[in-house]
């Protein structure tokens, strides 16, 4: 087996979840995700539509993110990624700070229009590198974006998945709370236990995250690395130094 690198890992992880859809869209600050999704159009033979938000090569929005969220009214987007300061069980999320709002004792960047895309776009996958109980809580202090609504609320969008540093987790949205989907090789089911804030079901066994494939990791040290290197090059060094080793 070719040796790889966690970067290309989580990659490869994500790219799988974006197979069959139409149009994936990817916001600010999100190099893996945009590997990912240029990875999955590469695999689909360019016919994945990709919205990469801070690209001139690779985003058809001429309006930035009020585009975008046209877009997701009009349901012309499949995939969508959303990270946060926290993330709990129920798949809320907090981009606002810690503490009891107003009065946070640390403040993050805000909300932005996370709401609004949580509620339309079908699969939203939520990603932190992170995996710790800091992040993975058991309640958020501050929903931004919340997980689920009440049932009467028209709402085609949620979330679909939640992939760390340490495993990937599906969301069951009829229980309303996650499912370990699989844990990434070298990490144990007991230290997800051990750095996850809130409770979640699990398989028995877990089964290990897929490995990246031959192709797609010499998509990822070849084209992709260049595309994502447009928006995030001292990533795209990161990919190159990873696959040189």
């Amino acid at each position: 087996m070719v040796a790889f690198s966690p970067d290309e890992l989580l990659i490869c992880t994500i790219a799988r979840m974006l197979e069959g859809l139409g149009h994936v869209a990817v916001g600010a600050s999100s190099p893996i995700p945009g590997a990912a999704a240029l990875l999955a159009r590469a695999r689909s033979g360019g016919r994945l539509r990709l919205s990469l938000l801070g690209s001139e090569d690779h985003n058809f929005f001429t309006d930035g993110g009020r585009e975008l969220f046209d877009c997701a009214a009009q349901g012309r987007i499949d995939a969508f990624f959303l990270g946060g300061g926290q993330i709990d069980g129920a798949a809320n999320v907090n981009l606002v700070g810690i503490g009891a709002y107003p009065r946070t004792t640390v403040r993050w960047p805000g909300s932005f229009g996370a709401a609004y895309l949580y509620f339309l776009v079908p699969r939203v996958i939520l990603f932190r590198e992170e995996h710790s109980a800091r992040v993975l809580v058991p309640k958020v202090d501050f929903i931004s974006a919340p997980g689920a609504s009440a049932d009467n609320v028209y709402r085609p969008g949620g979330p679909y998945a939640l992939v760390t540093g340490l495993c990937a987790f599906a969301f069951d949205r009829e229980r309303r709370r996650f499912r370990l989907a699989s844990v990434h090789p070298g990490h144990t089911i007991d230290e997800v236990r051990a750095n996850t804030g809130f409770a979640f079901d699990a398989p028995d066994p877990v089964p290990s995250t897929a490995p990246p494939d031959t192709e797609s990791l010499a998509l990822i040290r070849d084209s992709v690395g260049r595309e994502i290197g447009e928006i995030y090059p001292q990533f795209a060094s990161r990919l190159s130094a990873s696959a040189a080793r």
